[in-house]
């Protein structure tokens, strides 16, 4: 059987982020050959092309894991109708130096959580203009723009009874989705 790595990027650094939770939720949801990795994003010194030549050990690592996994799974937060500020550095970081990109060629999903109505859908669009730039096919339906309330996760953390079958169903297609793009 296949194994597929799948790095894990989540736009947001706080503990009980809504969106963290969405993340360690929805790979439950994966079959065992699917093996999740969040990437920590959070010790990444801001992104200055000087230091492209001699890049930060925590930058160099972030490379690694994206280079090593056969897919990506975006799950962020929406600051100001973007992208929070922490994801793009680490987007910008990976990226560099021109030309070697560790992104391109990977296939992503992108999923986002918000107390808003309409959850985390500018950032997500922004988030995927990015990524349509640096090589990185995205799966465009179902889009999950998830309005955070009660009953989203239940008391262990899990999605409730309400919303289980739609992040399964999403699920299932990105699954579909990784071993198409990759086979």
């Amino acid at each position: 059987m296949t194994q597929y790595q799948i790095a894990v990027i989540v736009g947001s650094l706080r503990r009980d982020s809504f969106n963290r939770k969405l993340a360690n939720a929805i790979v439950k949801l994966a079959p065992s050959e699917f093996l999740f990795k969040q990437v920590e994003i959070g010790d990444l010194p801001l992104y200055n092309q000087d230091d492209d030549a001699n890049p930060a050990e925590s930058v160099k690592r972030l490379k690694g894991e994206i280079a090593a996994s056969q897919g990506l799974l975006f799950v962020t937060a929406e600051y100001n109708r973007s992208v929070p500020g922490v994801l793009k550095n680490a987007i910008d970081h990976a990226s560099r130096p021109y030309g070697q990109s560790a992104w391109k060629g990977k296939p992503a999903g992108v999923l986002g959580a918000s107390v808003g109505a309409i959850g985390t859908s500018m950032a997500q669009q922004h988030l995927r203009n990015i990524l349509a730039y640096l090589d990185v096919s995205t799966l465009g339906q179902p889009e999950a723009f998830i309005h955070a309330k009660d009953g989203l996760f239940d008391e262990t953390g899990n999605f409730g009874d309400d919303s289980k079958k739609f992040f399964q169903d999403w699920m299932n297609l990105y699954v579909s989705w990784v071993k198409k793009q990759t086979a």
